[in-house]
């Protein structure tokens, strides 16, 4: 995942909520049958972790997949679809939404 400076202000990109957060994306994406250039990742729940963390089977970059799948009700070849650099922004905008920025 990404480092994240969570001391920083949101980037224009990111809008935060306590129910998850919104990345707007540098290149559209076709997810659900959906041209886009925005997603919305949900917070995830305890059992979220868990279960991505099963699936992954000890492989991080698996477990993340499998985590963002979840979150975005997306599947992994619309996910693989995505560029880079927005799969980099998926990964600030769920770092936002797990760790505190208070402490």
């Amino acid at each position: 995942m990404t480092d994240v400076n969570l001391a920083a202000p949101l980037p224009k990109w990111l809008s935060l909520t306590a129910e998850g957060v919104t990345v707007t994306l540098n290149h559209p994406v076709n997810f659900n049958g959906v041209v886009t250039d925005k997603l919305t990742m949900r917070a995830p729940s305890v059992k979220d972790v868990m279960a991505a963390k099963a699936a992954g089977g000890g492989d991080y970059e698996k477990m993340e997949m499998n985590m963002f799948c979840s979150l975005l009700t997306a599947t992994e070849p619309e996910l693989l679809s995505l560029k880079y650099k927005d799969y980099k922004r998926l990964s600030a905008g769920y770092f936002r939404l797990v760790e505190e920025d208070d402490v």
